[in-house]
């Protein structure tokens, strides 16, 4: 270790140990005060890694009720937040394969050189632990595809610690895929390449498309393979396939959901109930008072807004979740847990990404709907602490998300067609030109790229070069010269806006490159044959998707999707 490294080391580890004693703050109990632990106590057989200046703190077990039971074996939970949980670590060799190098300086404030250093990977797969740290497995429960599951929880994440950078930010960290812990059920605690290189690489589209706007909400993904095998019957068809087991350390500002909520109130834990829920305003909403007795409500109130907010975000770049259940919705109204998702190519209001959802309850129209449930299950949970008033106004607000998700939907998509101002026609204009899509099957993200490197003389004259593929396409609809003309008509009624300013706004706002299924796939089919170029190039394009990118567009990124990827299928299995 050079002397620079460990001067940062020392560096790393004053800030933490004056970060830990602030959080005492948080604590709800007086006995919460008088805890004390012994890491060894814990994890005996776990070395900690002495090299890497990036320490941790476990305010959320200063904070909340820690699980009395040890150990990972498989349990009903009951009177706490988290269950300690050791990681179970990823047979070696392992290979550190893709890392946002933006991350490790902003975020973790590490050198790049620490992707070379032993340690880091064995703490980024699960093998050694960051000083600090006491791996966790949040409990929690949620509503699947409608239907209450009971007990969830982590069943193959563990929550190494929350980080405080430089720039006073708190990010926790999260493993995936590092084993068993006391949720796991039937499963065997692993993810596997395929699903970890969709969510690292969908977890960067999202960003840096600007879902949500703000850097401080974003989620964020280290991925290491290694060579053990795991078993997965992808289709649940009873073909069972051994593939390679993953690991992806993920970074949030927090992993609660609504199920974090939902489980305490089912069953009638309602004094922890109170405690997490008080934690998460005073940490997560700090505009919120706490002595305010409303605070609840305002609450309620910040994420109704918000989620609507997320939700139209995912719809003007046409992004499925995939499996919208409670456990999977943030309490943040963030996009987390990225599995069966898709990137919707043919424009069709029910688009299912998600082979396993056989009703279309989670297609890419249902999401605002779905939203709504989620809600309505949240607020269930909120219910037992709230009066009778309290309770009307939350309906009240509960009442009006429609309206918030259909004004921010359409503001989205005023933009995404590049309209100053408002006019009453605004709406209709956006629905002519959706159902024009959905006739002809035009390619969503393409469409709208597409209209903002045209000029309005060419939408005019009617020439468009069949390269223009997505708005040849739509040119085939009997009624596309109608919607041209509207359109035409909207954006000349602003005198002061020239074309070339339309086009740049529109340039920014409507991407050329989103993260498709069959870009995935590519990607994924290489990385099993320990090819990462692919995820690499991926990672590289999606941090400028509203850039021309010769790489990209060698690889066909902006092109039709190849016909192969019609046949594409993803499910719930990872």
């Amino acid at each position: 270790m050079t002397k620079h490294d460990f001067t940062l080391f020392l560096f790393f580890s004053a800030v933490a140990s004056a970060t830990f004693s602030d959080e005492q703050e948080f604590c709800e109990s007086e006995s919460c005060n008088e805890r004390e632990f012994d890491k060894s106590h814990f994890y005996s057989n776990v070395k900690y890694c002495g090299e890497i200046p990036l320490t941790l703190s476990h305010k959320l077990i200063d904070a909340l009720p820690l699980d009395e039971a040890e150990g990972n074996f498989i349990r009903v939970v009951k009177g706490c937040v988290f269950s300690e949980s050791q990681p179970t670590p990823l047979k070696e060799p392992l290979t550190l394969t893709a890392v946002s190098q933006d991350v490790l300086r902003n975020i973790l404030d590490l050198n790049e050189s620490v992707v070379q250093n032993e340690e880091f990977v064995g703490c980024v797969s699960g093998g050694k632990l960051f000083p600090g740290s006491i791996p966790l497995a949040h409990r929690y429960g949620g509503h699947q595809f409608g239907y209450w599951a009971g007990q969830l929880g982590d069943g193959r994440a563990h929550l190494l610690g929350e980080y405080t950078n430089r720039k006073g930010e708190r990010w926790e960290l999260q493993l995936k895929g590092s084993g068993k812990t006391p949720y796991s059920r039937s499963g065997d605690g692993r993810a596997v390449i395929r699903s970890s290189v969709r969510e690292f690489l969908c977890s960067e589209a999202m960003h840096f498309l600007g879902l949500p706007t703000s850097r401080a909400l974003r989620c964020i993904y280290i991925l290491v393979v290694s060579e053990e095998p795991v078993r997965r019957d992808p289709f649940y068809n009873g073909n069972v396939i051994k593939e390679r087991g993953a690991v992806v350390l993920r970074l949030a500002k927090s992993w609660f959901r609504i199920g974090s909520l939902e489980i305490l109130t089912r069953t009638g834990e309602l004094d922890v109930l109170r405690t997490l829920l008080d934690f998460v305003i005073k940490k997560h909403f700090k505009s919120i008072a706490t002595n305010d007795p409303d605070k609840y409500v305002v609450f309620f109130s910040r994420v109704v807004n918000e989620t609507a907010h997320l939700i139209a975000h995912w719809m003007s770049v046409g992004f499925a979740h995939g499996v919208c259940n409670t456990d999977n919705f943030s309490l943040l109204s963030i996009t987390i847990d990225y599995g069966p998702f898709g990137f919707m190519e043919s424009y069709d209001p029910n688009f299912v990404p998600n082979t396993s959802d056989d009703e279309g309850r989670y297609s890419i129209g249902a999401q605002a709907n779905v939203g709504l449930f989620n809600l309505q299950k949240l607020l269930e949970a909120l219910k037992p602490l709230l009066t009778s008033d309290q309770l009307s106004q939350s309906q009240q607000i509960l009442r009006e998300y429609p309206q918030i998700y259909h004004q921010r939907f359409h503001e989205l998509f005023k933009a995404k067609l590049g309209f100053l101002g408002n006019e009453e026609k605004d709406s209709y204009v956006i629905a002519f030109l959706l159902k024009l899509m959905e006739d002809t099957g035009a390619d969503f993200t393409m469409t709208f790229r597409q209209l903002s490197e045209v000029t309005l003389s060419q939408l005019q004259k009617g020439s468009i070069a069949p390269s223009v593929w997505a708005l040849s396409d739509l040119s085939s609809h009997e009624y596309f010269r109608d919607w041209v003309q509207l359109y035409v008509q909207r954006l000349l009624s602003v005198e002061s806006d020239s074309d070339a300013a339309r086009q740049h706004r529109m340039q920014g706002i409507n991407p050329r490159y989103v993260l498709r299924n069959w870009m995935a796939e590519s990607a994924i089919r290489k990385a099993e044959k320990n090819d990462f170029s692919e995820v690499a190039l991926l990672q590289k394009t999606l941090m400028e998707p509203f850039m021309n990118q010769d790489e990209a567009e060698r690889a066909g990124y902006a092109s039709k999707p190849p016909s192969w990827a019609q046949q594409l299928r993803v499910s719930c299995s990872s």
